[in-house]
């Protein structure tokens, strides 16, 4: 094609982008502002209390001094992953000259090439993560144990990006530089099954054998419309002291996971009521398949993009545009991970409103969250910087604050 028959054919091209984007946005906005809302009233005042009146000055201060290194050892490991992943860009279509796979094998084995070069990367700031969670009391994970894990995660990480790259090499050789209009669609399928799957990839389960509690479960899954939601406790406390519990699954795999760590006796039965109430609170609002939603809204853009920044290396049809794609994905992804955590603590909100609700107990609910501070050490107010970057829940202050309005309107 001479250069008379390229401008040719990019203004139709312009005109079919132009035409997406004028029926695209406005679909985009409207699919955002229907995942937004939530059930939590407005108005709320949540912000202003002194966590002094809570917690003494002496945790206040540990607490803070271990989130902050915790959340610069974060912050400097995405720094570290970005420019790793800038030089590949650069310089790993270099690698393609030893192999004999073909393009699109050739552009998986860029790829997982990439994602071990980022895991050597990351292993110190691993380590040190590991470190001052040990110093501290928190883990009680080994440094071999530790590194044996984050291979093992690195083994899911390749498949499911081996995976990818298939699909979007395959599309993009198919149908050129639209294959990402069907390869996003193609991506959220997939994380919803994983999504609906999720429970069964939970390692270490058991189910839920004290009886107490299971009462309350049933009794809270009745109020909250997920009646019979199965709860399972996974065995984490030879590794951490941290208690947690999330609602994995929808529909007919919704489960609630507990680590074993919130059954060791420093929480009440009233208390780990107050969770499961949480936990089964996601489960009824369906904030899985709302975060799969919020993950379409992240993909289809960002798709879009891979595809136009990869056009200088010949699109993605190209193995030599694997590590550059790889670059603007994780790029994209460290970038957005402040939206993220605002939709997250948003989500978490409504969770803990909707607990409130079924519980009828905001005494216990300000208890939960004072002794959820202390065994996980956690900074109950922490500062804008490190809440805006990091903290993917609202701050213990504000969820106590919850508890008290939620009071006050009683």
């Amino acid at each position: 094609m001479d250069d008379a028959d390229r401008r040719a054919s990019a203004g139709p091209r312009r005109s079919l982008v132009l035409l997406a984007l004028g029926v695209g946005a406005p679909l985009w906005l409207l699919a955002a502002q229907r995942l937004w809302h939530t059930t939590v009233p407005s108005g709320l005042q949540l912000s202003g209390r002194d966590p002094r009146a809570y917690f003494d000055a002496a945790f206040l201060s540990r607490s803070a001094s271990y989130e902050r290194f915790l959340a610069l050892d974060a912050l400097l490991a995405a720094v570290v992953l970005l420019v790793v992943l800038a030089v590949y860009a650069r310089h790993g279509a270099r690698l393609m000259r030893e192999s004999a796979a073909g393009p699109i094998g050739t552009g998986m084995m860029l790829g997982m090439l990439g994602l071990g070069i980022v895991w050597i990367a990351e292993v110190p700031f691993g380590v040190a993560a590991v470190w001052w969670e040990r110093r501290h009391g928190v883990s009680h994970q080994g440094y071999l144990a530790a590194l044996v894990q984050s291979f093992l995660q690195l083994g899911g990480t390749f498949l499911a990006i081996s995976f990818a790259l298939l699909v979007a090499m395959f599309l993009a050789r198919l149908v050129r530089g639209w294959w990402w209009l069907a390869a996003a669609p193609f991506f959220v399928a997939l994380a919803l099954l994983t999504a609906w799957l999720s429970p069964y990839l939970v390692p270490d389960t058991h189910p839920l054998r004290q009886q107490a509690t299971l009462a309350d479960a049933r009794a809270l899954g009745q109020v909250e419309g997920v009646p019979n939601t199965r709860v399972d406790v996974q065995r984490v406390a030879r590794f951490t002291t941290a208690p947690n519990a999330e609602a994995v699954g929808f529909d007919a795999t919704r489960r609630v996971i507990v680590w074993d760590t919130l059954l060791d006796g420093r929480f009440d039965r009233r208390e780990i009521r107050t969770v499961l109430a949480h936990e089964l609170a996601h489960l009824a609002h369906r904030h899985t398949l709302k975060a799969v939603g919020w993950l379409a809204l992240f993909l289809l853009p960002v798709t879009g993009l891979i595809a136009v920044v990869t056009r200088r290396r010949g699109g993605l049809a190209r193995p030599e545009a694997v590590p550059l794609a790889l670059l603007v994905l994780v790029g994209m992804s460290v970038l957005a991970q402040p939206l993220q955590n605002v939709v997250s603590r948003r989500l978490e909100a409504e969770a803990d409103w909707a607990a409130l609700q079924a519980t009828h107990d905001p005494v216990t609910a300000r208890s939960l969250f004072r002794d959820l501070a202390t065994t996980s050490l956690s900074d109950p107010n922490p500062p804008a910087w490190l809440y805006v970057l990091d903290e993917n829940h609202p701050t213990l202050m504000q969820r106590i604050a919850m508890a008290e309005a939620w009071q006050a309107r009683q």
